[in-house]
């Protein structure tokens, strides 16, 4: 990277706000953008910064480079343009930018909502350089899932989605976006945790992948991509304390993805899914053993959504955090042990048999609380 470049990149990275940081930045049109719109445009023609690790072998910078070769062409650059009103009562034009992949010949797009939220105008960059109109054909804000459409003159290129149930924690993850909205970039890490949870603007996001590989604003909605060049998930988030990325970034696994972009494509919306209003965790015999439970599995509560089916049914979360095995762990909450008299092993278990219900059903959840076992039944409530 250039000494110009360099100043530009790490007068961006300052810029950005601490916390935890949906990677869609939002840039306004100031002076100050005026005065780098310059540097921008010299740097947009720029080779490809494929980032690999100092110990990578020959063969394995080899397969991220073919790995590279056969993705790329299907990720885009995506820019959105809200209009809103500044202290003056003026209309000032509000810019985000981000990254997408294209899921079909004819010109469907996925990305982050965040990327797109709000916007007036949304205009799609293509690997070729060709810049086109976009439209918005649905979003599921809550999952932070958007699907635009483009009208290409000609097919488009398409991702081979993977299998995001078959992933494992140390599996090889490349990340490919626009960070900061400069040029397409390559990062390597591997996938550090499942089943991940975070804080967002729309409210908790569940079931995410952690991984190492850099994931820096710009790449929202950008692919992450296993060593076959299968799209595994698409990059949300970043955690960090300084604005840029410290190596602990967050996507959503590629089945739901799926099942979201499927679902808008043909309906146009996202159907109504049953709710229980709680977040929770597994609970490990391990951990069962360090607590002095009862029991040795379950679902641990974390946290229950004021006013939701679980609050009104009187279950309760957790008010003590513990760090166990390197983890930061809510406890002392309700443990959920059954639901319709079905044991409950896992959070996965329990959100498969929530999801089979529909809103509106009630259902009778088992709970050990204070090492008793107790019973309440909780009228499913309703989320998109």
């Amino acid at each position: 990277m250039s000494s110009k470049s360099s100043l530009v990149y790490y007068l961006l990275v300052s810029l950005l706000s601490s916390g935890v940081v949906l990677a869609g930045a939002f840039l306004y049109f100031s002076e100050v953008e005026q005065k780098w719109e310059k540097k921008f445009k010299e740097l947009e023609n720029r080779d490809i910064n494929i980032i690999i690790p100092e110990n990578a072998s020959v063969t394995e910078e080899m397969l991220i480079m073919n790995v590279y070769k056969k993705v790329s062409p299907c990720v885009v650059h995506i820019t959105s343009t809200a209009l809103k009103w500044n202290f003056f009562m003026e209309i000032v034009p509000q810019q985000g930018i981000g990254s997408g992949f294209i899921i079909s010949k004819d010109g469907y797009i996925v990305t982050n909502n965040h990327v797109i939220a709000g916007a007036e105008f949304i205009k799609v960059k293509l690997a070729d350089g060709e810049e086109l109109d976009a439209s918005l054909v649905g979003a599921d804000p809550q999952n932070d899932v958007a699907v635009l459409k483009i009208d290409p003159p000609h097919d488009l290129p398409v991702v081979e989605l993977g299998d995001s149930d078959k992933l494992q924690v140390g599996m090889l993850a490349i990340a490919i976006g626009n960070p900061f909205g400069l040029d397409r970039t390559v990062t390597v890490g591997v996938i550090s945790a499942l089943n991940r949870t975070i804080k967002s603007e729309e409210g908790i996001m569940e079931n995410l992948i952690q991984t190492d590989a850099s994931i820096n604003p710009g790449n929202s909605g950008g692919p992450l991509v296993n060593s076959k060049g299968e799209v595994i998930g698409m990059n949300t988030a970043i955690y960090t304390t300084s604005g840029g990325s410290i190596g602990i970034g967050f996507a959503i696994p590629i089945n739901k993805v799926k099942k979201i972009t499927e679902e808008i494509i043909s309906k146009g919306e996202i159907k109504a899914y049953a709710w229980l209003g709680i977040y929770g965790y597994t609970l490990t015999p391990e951990l069962a053993e360090y607590l002095g439970l009862p029991v040795s599995e379950g679902v641990v509560v974390s946290y229950v959504v004021p006013g939701g089916p679980a609050e009104k049914a009187g279950l309760r979360g957790g008010s003590e955090q513990i760090i166990f095995k390197n983890e930061l762990l809510t406890i002392g909450g309700d443990i959920i042990v059954s639901i319709d008299d079905i044991e409950i092993k896992s959070m996965k278990q329990l959100r498969k048999l929530i999801s089979s219900h529909e809103p509106g059903d009630i259902i009778k959840v088992g709970y050990i609380r204070d090492n008793k076992l107790e019973y309440t039944t909780v009228k499913l409530g309703r989320r998109i």
